[in-house]
């Protein structure tokens, strides 16, 4: 459970865990959103809305849902496969090629 910040949603998809997220305001609702839409998390709360039933709900929801669970995983473990400073390099040193 957290805000939705990129860094904060970025680094619970690298863990392969689910995200329950509590937008508060800019970025969050989209980076909520996506997460809900890729399957690694349950529906976002923005937290003027929020209630505690919504609260245990979406908590239930991200640690139990096995269907979520295992996108998230699945999800992290093709994350961390990824080697994206070499490749952010690699398309730099092409980009600077004539």
């Amino acid at each position: 459970m957290h805000h939705g910040g990129a860094g904060t949603t970025a680094a619970g998809l690298r863990a392969g865990v689910p995200s329950f997220i509590i937008p508060h305001f800019t970025d969050q609702p989209y980076w909520g959103q996506r997460v809900f839409d890729l399957g690694v998390g349950p529906k976002p709360q923005p937290r003027h809305k929020l209630t505690a039933e919504k609260l245990m709900g979406g908590i239930e929801t991200a640690v139990s849902d096995p269907t979520i669970r295992q996108r998230a995983a699945a999800l992290g473990a093709k994350i961390r496969a990824e080697d994206g400073v070499a490749r952010a390099g690699e398309i730099f040193e092409q980009w600077l090629q004539p």
